[in-house]
């Protein structure tokens, strides 16, 4: 038997071991006071860095000029969704961009209030990646975007929504859609779980990714004066600002002078180079901040929030 006539098993997401719930998520309180905190620090180094990020996110957000987050997975299984939901619904970031493993973790946390498999566990047999449900859906999603001339981000967005899926509240891409923030997913073939499936279509996949490109690509052009977060992408995200910027630029777009900002665990050639370096050469600045997502995210959230004096 040829290897693609051998059948692929699949099983429910509901029996699958999950390392993140909702109940690992972030709670956001109502009252946290950070500012005396943020007084405390020293004018040093990163801390001069990250005071810098927070006074310039709140300087654009006055300004109405846009502060656009892109994002890879490990923003999610951080438990982060809460504060990125948040920071959409008060007008701070005005556009999402996610690879496709974050499109995989949004929807199944919207379904089932989990995600992140023991990937480990599921290797031994063969059984890593092999949620129905997760497959079917972005399967379902790529259609529809291919058909209607839509981005893969929206039509996932569209789908969680229409599905009542259980904790769609703490989906990133359906609460985007219902913000009317634009929100893109830029997949790379074969990376994600959902490839695996013998029915997912490449030619949907690519037509509903590379839509979300020039979607993104045409938000890219009105980032001017404003901010671009780079979070836990360390190759994906940076390649696609990085031909989102020339392509404006090629068109004539001035895209010159604004903040680049990228926040990872630890420091990696590519988000270095095409996002705080190479973009920001003509007039911009780049700044690194180099600590755990599930720490540093939140400082941002809560002294965003005092500055700009927005409730949850």
């Amino acid at each position: 038997m040829k290897f693609e006539e051998r059948p692929v098993k699949k099983s429910s997401i509901k029996r699958r071991k999950n390392l993140v719930s909702l109940k690992n998520f972030a709670q956001i309180k109502k009252e946290n006071k950070i500012s005396s905190l943020l007084d405390s620090f020293p004018d040093i180094l990163g801390a001069r860095s990250f005071k810098k990020v927070v006074d310039q996110i709140s300087k654009s957000v006055k300004r109405g000029n846009p502060v656009y987050f892109a994002m890879g997975a490990h923003v999610i299984k951080c438990g982060l969704s809460p504060y990125v939901i948040s920071l959409i619904k008060n007008g701070v970031i005005a556009g999402v961009a996610m690879n496709g493993a974050g499109a995989v973790h949004d929807y199944e946390i919207s379904l089932i209030g989990a995600t992140s498999e023991d990937v480990a566990e599921g290797l031994e047999e063969g059984e890593f990646g092999m949620a129905k449900e997760t497959s079917d859906a972005l399967r379902h999603a790529s259609e529809k975007a291919a058909k209607e001339k839509k981005g893969f981000g929206e039509a996932l967005g569209e789908l969680i929504v229409s599905s009542k899926n259980k904790y769609s509240k703490m989906s990133i891409l359906a609460e985007s859609l219902k913000a009317g923030v634009p929100a893109t997913v830029h997949v790379a073939i074969g990376t994600d779980i959902v490839h695996m499936d013998p029915l997912a279509k490449g030619a949907d996949i690519g037509e509903a990714s590379l839509k979300d490109f020039r979607i993104l690509a045409e938000r890219v052009s009105q980032l001017e004066g404003g901010v671009w977060i780079n979070m836990g992408s360390a190759v994906v995200l940076p390649e696609v600002f990085l031909k989102a910027i020339t392509l404006c630029r090629n068109k004539g777009y001035k895209v010159d002078k604004f903040l680049a900002v990228n926040i990872d665990m630890l420091p990696h050639y590519r988000p270095l180079t095409n996002v705080i370096k190479r973009p920001t050469a003509r007039g911009g600045e780049g700044i690194n901040l180099i600590s755990q997502y599930e720490i540093l995210f939140p400082l941002l959230y809560f002294a965003l929030r005092e500055k700009l004096g927005f409730k949850i």
